[in-house]
C-alpha cells in the first residue's frame, strides 16, 4: 500500500514540484487520514487533518487530496472489516439482524443506493454511520466505496481548497471553518449513529412505522 502512495506522489511531482526530501510528510496525511476514518466513533472529517498538514508544511494541494483520499478508503474499509466482530459482542442478536436488514435493503436498491452514499459523502459530514451500518451488514466494499470515493474526492478537494485559501487570506476566517464544521459534523455524526442504532428499521422500512428499542445491548 506504501508503495502505491508514493507512486501517486511521484506522479504528481512531475506537476507539482514536490520535494523528494518531503514524501515524510505525505506519508503523514495519509496515516492523518486512516486515523480519522478507521474508529466508529464520529470524529471530525479526514479533511480537517488535511488541510492542517497542508498548511503547516506548505504542501501541493492535489497530492494532499489523492493521498488523503486514499488513507480515507483504506480506514474506512478497515472499519467495515472489524466492526462485525465488535457489533456481535455488545449488541443482542435482533439489533445486529436489524442493521443487516438495513444494509440489504441498500444492495438491493442498486443505482439508488449509489446515489445516496454520493450525495451523502458530498456533505461535510462524517460517513461513520455509513460504513458502521455497511460493516454491521456485511455489505461488500463494492457497494459502498466507488460512490464513496468520487463524493470523497470532490468534497475533500472543496475542502482543502477552501483552507488553504483561507489561510493564505484570513487566519480567522479558517479557524471558523473548521470550528464550525467540526462540530456540526460531530453532532451530525452522533445524530446518525444514534438513529442506526436505536431505530427499529424492520419496522420503519416493512410497517412505515417509527419504532425506538433502547434494550439492543448484550
Amino acid at each position: 500500500m506504501l508503495r502505491r502512495i508514493m507512486f501517486f506522489i511521484h506522479f504528481f511531482s512531475g506537476y507539482y514540484s514536490i520535494n523528494k526530501t518531503m514524501w515524510w510528510q505525505y506519508v503523514l496525511v495519509f496515516l492523518g487520514a486512516v486515523l480519522m476514518d478507521i474508529t466508529p466513533l464520529p470524529l471530525p472529517p479526514a479533511f480537517t487533518i488535511m488541510i492542517l498538514l497542508q498548511i503547516t508544511f506548505g504542501l501541493s494541494v492535489w497530492p494532499v487530496i489523492v493521498v488523503g483520499v486514499i488513507g480515507s478508503i483504506v480506514g474506512r474499509y478497515i472499519l467495515t472489516l472489524y466492526i462485525p466482530v465488535i457489533s456481535d459482542r455488545i449488541f443482542i442478536r435482533a439489533k445486529n439482524e436489524d442493521i443487516r436488514f438495513l444494509g440489504n435493503k441498500l444492495k438491493t436498491k442498486g443505482w439508488k443506493s449509489q446515489l445516496f452514499i454520493l450525495f451523502y459523502t458530498l456533505l461535510p459530514l462524517p460517513s461513520t454511520p455509513l460504513f458502521v451500518a455497511g460493516g454491521i451488514a456485511k455489505m461488500k466494499p463494492i457497494y459502498i466505496i466507488p460512490a464513496f470515493f468520487v463524493g470523497k474526492f470532490t468534497s475533500d478537494s472543496i475542502a482543502v481548497f477552501m483552507g488553504k485559501f483561507a489561510a493564505e487570506n484570513t487566519e480567522s476566517l479558517l479557524l471558523g471553518m473548521l470550528s464550525w464544521k467540526s462540530i456540526a459534523g460531530l453532532l451530525t455524526g452522533l445524530f446518525f449513529l444514534f438513529m442506526l442504532v436505536f431505530i427499529d428499521w424492520r419496522s420503519l422500512l416493512q410497517e412505515k412505522k417509527l419504532r425506538l428499542k433502547f434494550n439492543i445491548w448484550k
